[in-house]
């Protein structure tokens, strides 16, 4: 009970004070990002700092890790479900179908080479690596895109491209994660039989289906409620966190992927749904969602895995260097022609280098860990987070100005 309570003491005291003095900070010209202190907080009050928390206490602590970011990344990507307009996917097929397709698969395969060339082990192990760090962060990637800062200077659409691939590339790297899972466990033909019919067919199409219709469904029952004035503000909060919860379970227990779902989910309620509760729905969740993203990142702080790291030498600066370089901005950069709001040589640079890379990274490099067997891919990969944590929270601020200032077109939402 005292390790409980010490637990909500410092971390529920670390979100007040931010929630407090970021906006201070931010008006005297400091630009903190509230996910890095949360990452450090974790290191000062976990094992390798003061020792006031482990999560060893918890339970296994890569266990608990990925159950965290699994909710974590659910509220995330629901948030962004509801953030974008109800038509956005529909009008922009083409460029989503770039992004989740051909750009996709080359920041799997240019992530795994780095990871080939720089780490031990098989193929197979760096093709998992790759893909466990394949996915835009939808918890970094809403630190970016939301707020005065980024609304005054980063071009709405260029705000809900992230936004969109964030949400959706999350449950899309499935997949990508469980082929070379399937080939360290099985034969060959056996792998792909099962990656065909077990995680295309189920896991990934089954979530589409489960989701649209638990989302849908949700959704006109909201609408038809609202129109009867049976619905509430805070009822309409309390039915977006209750179905994305609902369906991140019930998708879970039936083996299919409910990170998808989730997202699918809200993309289908948000369709159905009365506009002005939807608008409601999404304010509060905004709170919500920063009351349980901070935590996590306090999580990963004391699970760093900081001898694993050091032995890695060179080879781990590398690898973050590497991925960080090559994942996703030569993509972006060779495609920016076919993704409609890249339309100037700075919108590809911009986006083509803010892909986060986070709390989704986590969650399915613990669940690789789980899967295989092998610690590597949580050490890279909580090696590549730290490093992109920090590229990309530093870079943030500055390089959003730089654009307000190259681009000239400071649209608003």
């Amino acid at each position: 009970m005292s390790r409980l309570n010490v637990g909500l003491a410092l971390i529920a005291g670390l979100v007040l004070v931010l929630s407090l003095g970021t906006g201070l900070l931010r008006s005297r010209g400091y630009l903190p990002s509230e996910q890095i202190l949360a990452a450090l907080f974790g290191v000062l009050v976990g094992p390798a700092g003061l020792g006031l928390l482990s999560l060893t206490g918890l339970g296994d602590p890569l266990v608990v890790l990925e159950q965290v970011a699994r909710l974590t990344v659910a509220i995330a990507v629901t948030s962004i479900a509801l953030r974008l307009p109800p038509d956005y996917y529909r009008e922009n097929l083409r460029t989503l179908a770039v992004v989740l397709g051909p750009v996709m698969v080359f920041m799997w395969l240019a992530s795994a080479a780095v990871a080939w060339l720089s780490l031990p082990g098989s193929v197979w192990l760096a093709l998992l690596i790759g893909a466990v760090v394949t996915p835009t962060d939808p918890v970094l990637a809403n630190a970016i895109v939301v707020g005065q800062t980024a609304t005054e200077n980063i071009p709405e659409r260029l705000r809900y491209l992230l936004s969109s691939e964030a949400g959706i590339n999350d449950g899309a790297a499935y997949p990508f994660v469980f082929l070379p899972i399937f080939v360290m466990q099985h034969r060959p033909d056996a792998a792909v039989l099962a990656w065909v019919t077990r995680t295309l067919l189920w896991e990934v199409l089954g979530a589409v289906v489960l989701g649209a219709a638990i989302g849908a469904v949700v959704g006109r029952v909201e609408r038809w409620a609202s129109s009867e004035q049976f619905v509430e503000d805070t009822s309409v909060f309390t039915v977006v966190v209750a179905m994305t919860f609902a369906v991140l379970g019930v998708v879970t227990l039936l083996g299919s992927d409910g990170i998808l779902a989730v997202f699918v989910a809200g993309v289908a309620y948000n369709w159905q749904a009365d506009p002005s509760d939807e608008a409601d729905a999404q304010r509060v969740e905004e709170v919500f969602n920063r009351l349980f993203t901070l935590p996590i990142f306090v999580f990963f702080g004391m699970a760093i895995p900081w001898a694993a790291w050091a032995a890695l030498g060179w080879a781990g600066v590398g690898l973050v260097v590497g991925v960080l370089l090559v994942r996703r901005l030569p993509a972006f950069w060779a495609l920016r022609g076919a993704i409609d709001p890249l339309d100037r040589p700075a919108a590809a640079l911009f986006v083509g280098w803010f892909g986060p890379i986070g709390v989704a990274a986590v969650f399915y490099a613990t669940l690789a860990v789980r899967e295989t067997g092998s610690e590597l891919p949580w050490t890279a990969a909580s090696l590549v987070v730290a490093g992109s944590l920090l590229a990309h929270g530093l870079s943030a601020t500055p390089l959003t100005h730089w654009y307000g200032g190259v681009d000239g077109e400071h649209e608003s939402t």
